[in-house]
């Protein structure tokens, strides 16, 4: 299982993403799931990736190498190549429905699950930064400002942060922050979702530098983090009062 969120505010966006894999008492394993499908110096393209890896690993070699072209004798269909983040989503689409609908029956016939879905975030040229939810099929939706995020993986141990702490009008900070501590409610959760962490922060200011950081399993910023909300929550249950058919 895994557990990836973005989150789009008026000040940029955040994409985190865990890396693990499979969770037992002697079965853990590592492997990314936050990739940057496109960089150069008009565009930043980023997923992170749920479901089957063999599927998703598929999907990124095919957008690398590129998809065939509409018509004959044009060059194959990267993203260095699109004009927008819409055409972008339209190309990640095309090619998550094709690659599952090629290995999906082989694999449906060892009883293995071949669903993927993606996030797919950033921004081509001088346009806003956009954020997508790219489903199984190849269909997707857009983030917007009145809901600032979107989630795949196990989402909901961590959807409840988000709902009461993240806006529009939230600072890029403090979006982090608020990643951080669903991530954190995450984990406490569910054995699946773990450490290390990958992050990825853009400014909706072009001119200001991209942040990509890996939190590792001993992160002090956020073992400290987890401490402090822990505190924070038993305290503030501590504070409202009993209730009163109790008394």
């Amino acid at each position: 299982m895994t557990y990836c969120c973005g989150m789009l505010v008026e000040d940029g966006l955040v994409m985190m993403a865990d890396t693990r894999t499979n969770a037992g008492v002697d079965d853990i394993s590592v492997y990314r799931k936050l990739h940057i499908l496109c960089e150069a110096p008009d565009r930043i393209i980023v997923a992170c990736a749920s479901g089957n890896l063999s599927v998703t690993q598929l999907v990124i070699s095919r957008l690398e190498e590129g998809l065939a072209p509409l018509q004959e004798g044009d060059p194959p269909r990267t993203l260095a190549g699109v004009g927008s983040m819409f055409q972008a989503v339209e190309l990640v689409g095309e090619a998550v429905a094709a690659a599952r609908k090629d290995v999906g029956r082989a694999l449906s016939a060892e009883n293995i699950e071949a669903g993927v879905s993606l996030l797919l975030g950033g921004r081509v040229g001088d346009n806003k930064l956009r954020l997508y939810l790219i489903y199984s099929a190849g269909n997707f939706i857009e983030c917007h400002s009145d809901a600032p995020f979107l989630q795949i993986g196990e989402t909901k141990y961590g959807k409840p942060i988000l709902d009461r702490a993240l806006q529009w009008n939230t600072a890029l900070d403090e979006a982090v922050k608020v990643g951080l501590i669903s991530f954190d409610s995450t984990m406490r959760s569910n054995l699946a979702v773990g450490r290390p962490l990958d992050v990825i922060v853009i400014p909706g200011d072009g001119k200001k530098p991209i942040i990509r950081r890996r939190i590792g399993v001993d992160d002090p910023y956020f073992d400290d983090l987890s401490a402090r909300w822990s505190m924070l929550l038993g305290e503030s249950r501590a504070i409202i009062p009993t209730p009163p058919f109790m008394q």
